[in-house]
This record gives structure tokens, C-alpha cells and sequence, in this order.
């Protein structure tokens, strides 16, 4: 069973980080990498969010201020590490080896690719813990 959890959170995770990485391409246009970042992973946070609770997690009902709550203090943790991984390679690996800007969307991959983990075992013990323990208890 969670297995098949854990697989369904990767696929959404996949969409979501697709759409957080696109994203901060087309704002990096206008905004610098720093803040780009910040807006994708927020972008991708609420798609991550409607998804993830209904796909990956497969929980019923409307929405929860308390579970968006939690959601957002996970995304905190994932934006914090994406920013300090695409950051950290772009201006500490990259730049000093001569790349340009253009390398920002491998790093930006990166930072992203680097939550996948984290998020879903503190989205599964913490932002979904509660809803999951209630739809166990409606089926038993």
C-alpha cells in the first residue's frame, strides 16, 4: 500500500516540480533567480497541494485551513532546501567555473529534485496524518 502512496506522490511531486520549473523560467525574465525560485515553488505548491491530497494520498472531503496549514509549513522546509540547493549550485559551483545563466535551469532542477523524499515522508507523518487516520477509521 505504500508503495503504491509513495509512487503516486512522486508522480504528482513530477507534475508539480515541472510546473515550479517551468515556471521560474518564464519569471526569471523579469525577477532574479533568487525570487523566481520563490514564486515558482509556490506556484507548484498549490498545484501540489490540490493534487496531492487527492491522488497521491487519495483523501476525500473539502478543503482544511489546519491541513494547508501544515502543508505550508512543509513547503517552508521544501522551499528552504530548493532554494539553498539551486542557490548554492548556481552561484557556488557554476558561476566560479565559468558557466553562464543558462546553467540556472540545472541547478533550479536540482534544488527541486532534492526535496522529493523529504516532502513526502513529512507530508505523509505530518500535513496528511490526521485525514489519513480518519479515512482508516471510516473503513474499519
Amino acid at each position: 500500500m505504500v508503495q503504491h502512496e509513495f509512487v503516486r506522490f512522486l508522480a504528482v511531486g513530477g507534475v508539480a516540480a515541472l510546473l515550479n520549473w517551468a515556471s521560474r523560467i518564464v519569471l526569471s525574465n523579469w525577477l532574479s533567480l533568487e525570487i523566481a525560485v520563490v514564486v515558482a515553488h509556490l506556484i507548484g505548491m498549490v498545484f501540489a497541494y490540490l493534487a496531492g491530497r487527492t491522488i497521491a494520498f487519495k483523501l476525500q472531503g473539502g478543503f482544511s485551513a489546519s491541513e494547508f496549514g501544515r502543508f505550508a509549513l512543509v513547503n517552508v522546509v521544501s522551499l528552504a532546501q530548493t532554494w539553498i540547493v539551486t542557490i548554492g549550485i548556481s552561484r557556488l559551483v557554476l558561476g566560479p567555473m565559468g558557466f553562464s545563466d543558462n546553467w540556472d535551469a540545472l541547478a533550479h532542477a536540482a534544488g527541486i529534485g532534492s526535496t522529493a523524499i523529504t516532502s513526502y515522508f513529512l507530508h505523509r507523518q505530518f500535513t496528511f496524518a490526521h485525514a489519513r487516520r480518519a479515512a482508516r477509521n471510516e473503513t474499519s
